[in-house]
């Protein structure tokens, strides 16, 4: 099937692929990050919460990146939004590189990481409106293509991370500089090219009537998360405490949520449009918030490059997966939510058979599952908003995307941070109680501003000797093993959120088929 023939523009299929691209930039940037997490944590001593929390400021940035743009993209255009990402990208490395102690290294790399993200963010609120808009009769096909570049860039990412750290042993500033390579590419690809606007733009709906199915609904789901993010970059300011901390955050909050009132003239939204946003957050925490760990959770079950291999394994299965899209919709006469509904479930087996792999062969059968199941939600979801809330233009679609980033970044990036520290030290002080002490780390972790006195996970720069010491003495094999543990612990925590969300999208299909069942929306029609 030809983008060309199905586009509503003569560009169509040269913006499709530049769009691709920038997503593939994104995506090797992400991988070659979660590959140099063991770097940085040997290097400057991390902690799995710490190191959650800088890959998970790569979610964070996002949100603003795509909301931001979401909201401005139909007034200002999507080229001026396409130069400020690739500026961000730029920036994003040189802020990065600036990483040096252990001192400054946690700012440099959290930073360095949220514009890397908010760059992301804003080419998503360039692409995903832009494919929707040029391809309105076979959205969910479009969007799956298009958001093959993320596994593809992963590969790629995968790649160059196994070759340039573990076969040449290069720095891991040389090994992230490469992502700017697609990020030339995608700044080529985009120049010159005449941008459609929205099916809302052209019929000239204003702000306000973009935002309205949003509602105080809606942006509750994201307002709670932005306070979330606020509460928790406080933490880091001059005299701050962390009951202020929190204080501030929910302060923020809650202005948005009541600057959205005020814009909206306090409508209540689109309860569907409310559960979508939640589920698609519940979609971030377990797809990326996963990716962000799982190259680091299969490295330390098996060896370093096994779970390279594995994270390769799982990215090209996911890569040519989403060019099935329209296979299995018509083919398999399912529906996008028939087909989240699936995907969830094989998600969440995938998800249990992984917490008990032990040998590689087992590992490939177990995430290749996993990785079926996921390959589907993301881009299928943006399809659901597009097909029943075109009134919306980018709006809807962008702040669907940011809460499904900013719950990658603040829950499934750092939850799974948390799990794998409580879990190994619950584990390492099972075993022993004085070789826990030891190797402890000096402060509890903590997730979602939840204090804890007891989550002690293990310290990064004695955990790391103990995984590398060539003969390992008895009480380095119980860390090392006691750790493992905790990583399939991990896993198998993990696999509820699938789970949860396999039942929203049961009761989101039973919704439809009561009301006549699933069908994309006219722009005139309106979703309840």
């Amino acid at each position: 099937m030809s983008a060309s023939n199905e586009g509503i523009a003569p560009n169509a299929s040269r913006l499709l692929w530049a769009g691709f691209m920038a997503i593939l930039a994104a995506g090797v940037g992400f991988a070659i990050r979660g590959g140099i997490f063991d770097n940085w944590g040997k290097e400057y001593g991390f902690t799995g919460a710490q190191l959650g929390a800088i890959g998970g400021a790569g979610f964070s940035g996002f949100c603003f990146g795509i909301i931001i743009g979401g909201v401005i993209v139909d007034k200002i255009g999507y080229g001026k939004l396409v130069a400020l990402a690739l500026l961000g990208h730029i920036l994003s490395a040189v802020v990065t590189f600036m990483a040096s102690t252990p001192d400054n290294a946690y700012n440099y790399l959290f930073w360095g990481m949220f514009i890397f993200a908010y760059a992301n963010g804003t080419l998503e609120a360039v692409a995903n409106p832009l494919v929707a808009t040029l391809f309105p009769k076979n959205r969910t096909h479009y969007l799956n293509i298009l958001h093959a570049s993320w596994p593809a860039g992963m590969v790629i990412g995968a790649v160059i991370g196994w070759y340039l750290d573990d076969k040449l042993q290069l720095s891991w500033k040389i090994q992230l500089a490469l992502y700017l390579v697609p990020t030339v590419l995608y700044a080529v690809m985009f120049l010159g090219q005449k941008f459609p606007k929205s099916e809302a733009a052209e019929k000239g709906a204003s702000f306000v009537q973009m935002f309205k199915p949003v509602g105080i609904l809606g942006a509750l789901v994201a307002c709670y998360l932005l306070a979330l993010f606020f509460g928790d970059i406080s933490k880091g300011l001059p005299n701050v405490s962390p009951e202020t901390a929190k204080i501030i955050g929910y302060a923020v909050g809650g202005a948005l949520l009541i600057s959205v009132g005020i814009i909206t003239k306090f409508s209540i939204g689109s309860i569907l449009l409310f559960i979508l946003f939640i589920t698609h957050a519940l979609v971030g925490a377990v797809e990326l918030g996963t990716d962000g760990w799982i190259q680091n959770i299969t490295g330390n079950l098996f060896t370093s490059e096994e779970g390279k291999y594995l994270f390769i394994w799982t990215s090209a299965i996911m890569f040519g997966l989403r060019f099935c899209a329209h296979f299995i919709e018509t083919r398999l006469k399912l529906s996008p939510i028939g087909l989240l509904l699936v995907c969830s479930i094989i998600a969440c087996i995938g998800l249990n058979l992984a917490s008990t792999m032990t040998t590689f062969s087992v590992a490939l059968i177990a995430l290749g599952v996993y990785a079926v199941g996921k390959t589907f939600f993301w881009p299928t979801m943006l399809a659901v908003i597009g097909d029943r809330y075109p009134q919306t233009g980018a709006v809807a679609m962008s702040i669907m995307g940011g809460i499904g980033m900013l719950s990658a970044g603040l829950i499934g990036g750092p939850g799974l941070g948390y799990g794998k520290d409580r879990f190994a030290g619950e584990e390492l002080k099972k075993a022993d109680a004085a070789l826990y002490e030891q190797y402890k780390a000096a402060t509890p972790s903590q997730f979602l501003n939840i204090e804890s006195t007891s989550a002690y996970g293990l310290d990064g720069t004695k955990l790391g000797e103990a995984k590398d010491a060539k003969e390992r003495t008895p009480e380095q094999t119980k860390v090392v093993e006691a750790d493992q543990r905790g990583d399939r612990r991990t896993l198998k925590a993990d696999s509820y959120i699938p789970m949860t969300m396999a039942v929203i999208y049961l009761l989101l299909l039973i919704y439809f088929k009561s009301i006549g069942g699933y069908r994309p929306l006219k722009i005139e029609e309106e979703e309840s």
